[in-house]
């Protein structure tokens, strides 16, 4: 968690990733294997991951993208875990290029992603 001055002074331009479909399975102890274990406890068809803007909160920031992965039958943490790592990997690295092309405006706590103008 960073500090309230960090967050205040960078706000809109910190983002984290997180390996649900956030708000659920998110905050304080939710991370790794133990996000994967509450998604299959509770029986859900559908986990995936989030990229948000950090705000002073566990896991509460603005949405900027998800993506959802389908929860199988036979699915353990771990495999649910790696499926959801290759989402991530893309899915991050899109936030980062939005951000970079000056295309994502914050409005109250929703994210909004500016179509690309011609040159």
């Amino acid at each position: 968690m960073l500090g309230r001055e960090t967050v205040s002074a960078f706000s809109g331009r910190i983002m984290n990733i997180h390996p649900s479909l956030l708000p659920a399975f998110g905050g304080r102890g939710m991370y790794g294997l133990k996000v994967h274990s509450a998604v299959l406890a509770y029986g859900c068809r559908v986990s995936g991951a989030t990229v948000f803007f950090v705000d002073e909160g566990a896991d509460s920031g603005p949405i900027i993208l998800q993506a959802a992965v389908p929860v199988l039958a036979a699915d353990t943490p771990g495999s649910l875990a790696a499926r959801v790592a290759q989402v991530e990997k893309t899915l991050y690295p899109q936030a980062i290029k939005l951000f970079g092309e000056g295309r994502l405006g914050l409005e109250g706590r929703r994210v909004k992603i500016s179509e690309v103008q011609d040159r």
